[in-house]
């Protein structure tokens, strides 16, 4: 099963996905307004999310330059797979339409979250 995202990664998530590549600098001030972290606190958490998987890191001209490794849908159906049968135990089929009145969100986008929220579990359920 693809790494589920904090709140926190989120919050950086949010700003790499329009764009598709940041440095730590552009990303720590994007986001520093609404978070106050330090830029030691964002580079920390760029370097845990890609151990994690969530974003990928290349050197573009000597800059480390981030990238999200998963798209948004894949790192939504994680979360939201996780939340229905882990936390509520829920093993029926889970509606994917429960997100269809997000703006971040676009029909095609619903069928693959609907694709990932139904999947057979592998891991044996």
């Amino acid at each position: 099963m693809p790494p589920t995202a904090t709140r926190t990664e989120l919050s950086i998530l949010k700003h790499l996905w329009p764009v598709a590549r940041k440095s730590a600098r552009e990303m720590h001030d994007a986001i520093s307004v609404e978070t106050g972290w330090s830029y030691s606190t964002t580079r920390t958490l760029l370097t845990r999310m890609e151990e994690k998987g969530l974003v990928s890191r290349a050197d573009v001209h000597g800059v480390a330059v981030y990238a999200p490794a998963m798209s948004r849908v894949a790192v939504l159906g994680a979360m939201a797979r996780e939340l229905t049968r882990d936390v509520l135990d829920i093993k029926g089929a889970v509606p994917a339409s429960m997100f269809a009145d997000s703006p971040h969100i676009t029909k095609d986008e619903l069928a693959e979250l609907d694709a990932i929220l139904n999947a057979d579990d592998v891991e044996g359920e």
